[in-house]
């Protein structure tokens, strides 16, 4: 009877456990900083800078401890823990978007150096630090990390040539250390998660999509004119890691419950037959073992029930699909710009006019999105 007595015990351990769920308040502690994202790349939109940094700077804040160890990560790690219940902090494609806004940020304040610094943290997400298995493969990344060394009277060229080596979609132009105007676009939407897989333990992406592909730029009616093509594409990121296709799976979760299931319905099946034959032939021994087994099947079966092998997909959903950057010479003084997003046949899909200052000394920073 005490084998019995604890096995309903475990029982019902098991079931409540997967049973319980996060309240309100527990599940928006860990989505907080996923909000933080979306808050930020809203704010950029709308020119609010100054809350953009504020917001980027507690995400990034929040990032750094996650990443040196959460217990909701450890508890999502294990068998009877949902990905969802961890605290949110992203996929390597979404973490380099969180530092790529902080470094333009930083650039706009007139601190490249500290602009840098972001575009190699940035890199670093990208780069698998823990298992040194893949390198960053982002054109801008370096390529702004070498333009940012060369405006500070340091050597780029190392990082010039890793923008180089990785670019697909376009080849940087070689740097202009008096290029006084930098300006950043970016355009369409980027892409989202789904699961998949008999218990959705797959993680896929919905890549991004973009109707402009570059944009053209003029200051003051076409005095000065540049061109910002795409040189980094987020569906690509978010799909592979130092160029190699990726698949996100919960293996071990997705086999441990699959295992358990199977096991339960032998338990259940054989012991339930053991059990009956023992009754009907009156061998008491039988249908003891009958009764254990039919026993751990249950346990087994709840086991499986309560293991939750369901991929993360919680997704940054206002990213952009593209990134693109120019940089222009202007006198100090004030200035009109347009920019002209282009869709890949070089046809105009929409236009932007802003106003902007050139100062002596520090470099002027736009951003613009074709979601403004």
């Amino acid at each position: 009877m005490m084998f019995y007595r604890t096995l309903s015990v475990l029982s019902l351990l098991l079931l409540l456990a997967g049973c319980a769920s996060l309240s309100p308040q527990e599940q928006a502690a860990r989505d907080r900083v996923l909000i933080q994202y979306r808050e930020a790349a809203t704010a950029m939109r709308q020119a609010q800078f100054p809350q953009a940094k504020a917001i980027l700077d507690d995400a990034l804040l929040s990032l750094g401890g996650i990443s040196a160890g959460d217990k909701t990560a450890k508890e999502a790690r294990s068998y009877f823990r949902e990905e969802s219940r961890k605290s949110f902090r992203g996929e390597p494609y979404e973490r380099v978007m969180a530092y790529y806004y902080r470094g333009i940020l930083y650039w706009m304040d007139g601190e490249p150096d500290n602009a840098r610094a972001c575009f190699r943290s940035a890199a670093i997400q990208d780069a698998d630090p823990e298992q040194h298995t893949y390198e960053s493969d982002y054109v801008l990344l370096d390529y702004l990390d070498g333009l940012a060394s060369t405006k500070l009277r340091g050597d780029g060229t190392d990082a010039f040539n890793r923008a180089q080596k990785v670019a697909r979609l376009a080849r940087p132009p070689a740097y202009d250390p008096s290029a006084n105007v930098l300006v950043f676009i970016e355009m369409g939407h980027g892409p989202e998660k789904y699961a998949a897989g008999e218990y959705r333990e797959q993680l896929h992406f919905s890549p991004g999509s973009s109707v402009s592909t570059a944009a053209a730029i003029t200051v003051d009616g076409g005095a000065i004119t540049g061109f910002a093509p795409a040189y980094d594409d987020l569906s690509f990121q978010a799909t592979t890691r130092g160029g190699r296709q990726m698949d996100y799976i919960l293996a071990n979760k997705a086999v441990f419950k699959r295992t358990t299931d199977v096991v339960g319905d032998v338990g259940i099946i054989g012991g339930a037959a053991t059990m009956l034959g023992g009754a009907a032939n009156g061998n008491s021994t039988a249908t003891e073992v009958g009764a254990g087994l039919l026993a751990l099947g249950l346990v087994s079966k709840i086991v499986s029930s309560a293991t939750t092998p369901e991929a993360d997909t919680r997704t940054w959903d206002n990213l952009p699909n593209l990134l693109g950057f120019a940089a222009l010479r202007a006198a100090p003084g004030h200035h009109t710009m347009t920019v002209e997003f282009r869709n890949a046949g070089g046809q105009p899909t929409l236009r932007r006019e802003l106003a902007f200052d050139a100062v002596n000394g520090r470099d002027t920073v736009i951003f613009v999105s074709d979601r403004n």
